[in-house]
């Protein structure tokens, strides 16, 4: 992992090197950047492949205590992690947070060729789903992150609807999802940084991001999962309606993470709609 010092913090990321298209994968709440490693195992050979870790729990770094990790303030962050790489016509790609349609919808998007929307936060569902709320929900009273957290020390427990049950049809495997819960079970500061991102967003950022996507014309690919209850299925169909260049595709046999219930499929899709747009 390579790191980078931002006005937040300091953040952590993969870069594959290379001159091929740049791709630029995003992260979500407790699920880091190894969400992507067979996707990118995949592109790397002919794709530029940055695979950023944003600080929604699965971060290794706490960011500065003054940070701003609202919804917004990670959308800016990215921004300025593209800008500090000066990396262009970049593919955006974002899974589980919504975040990669904020970019996109409020003009942050200068250095953006495509965008890439898989199940994520959307319209009217944050949070989302039952998991969703109930962490949302923790981060309002003193203490309760840090309890409802402890059950996930027990690997068997982690397939739980109530846990990551929701999140992927197939077991994440467990030295995988172990790093990716590491830190806010170990770190007070790693727990603070999610616990700012779950008090300071709005439903309404994402409705009112919605209708700005209109405003992005570039290719976009609405990468979804019919059987994603937790980032409702019709949400995809949604997403690809608002945005201009939209195109819905649907991937069967997933969940929320399709990097992981389907990488050879993602990879596919990615590395089509790049050659043909």
């Amino acid at each position: 992992m390579r790191h980078v010092t931002l006005s937040a913090g300091t953040v952590d990321f993969d870069d594959t090197g290379g001159d091929g298209p740049t791709l630029v994968f995003l992260t979500g709440i407790f699920v880091g950047v190894t969400l992507w490693r067979h996707v990118i195992a995949d592109l790397r050979a002919d794709h530029r492949c940055v695979a950023l870790e944003l600080p929604l729990g699965a971060h290794r770094r706490p960011m500065n205590p003054d940070a701003d990790l609202s919804s917004p303030g990670l959308t800016r962050l990215v921004a300025e992690f593209l800008d500090r790489l000066d990396l262009r016509d970049v593919t955006l790609i974002g899974c589980d947070w919504g975040g990669a349609q904020l970019v996109a919808a409020h003009g942050l998007g200068h250095r953006l060729a495509r965008l890439v929307l898989l199940p994520q936060e959307s319209f009217e569902n944050f949070p989302p789903g039952l998991p969703g709320r109930a962490l949302y929900l923790s981060s309002k009273v003193p203490g309760a992150t840090f309890l409802a957290l402890q059950p996930l020390r027990i690997r068997g427990l982690r397939r739980a609807p109530l846990n990551f049950g929701l999140m992927a049809k197939r077991p994440v495997p467990d030295d995988i999802m172990d790093a990716w819960l590491r830190p806010s079970l170990t770190s007070g500061a790693i727990r603070r940084d999610l616990k700012k991102y779950l008090r300071t967003t709005r439903r309404a950022e994402y409705t009112e991001a919605a209708a700005r996507l209109s405003g992005f014309d570039r290719p976009a690919l609405v990468l979804w999962a019919p059987e994603a209850t937790m980032m409702v299925p019709a949400n995809g169909a949604r997403l690809a309606q608002a945005l201009p260049r939209g195109r819905l595709v649907e991937v069967p046999d997933s969940y929320t993470l399709i990097p992981e219930d389907q990488p050879g499929a993602c990879a596919t899709h990615l590395r089509e709609f790049v050659a043909s747009s």
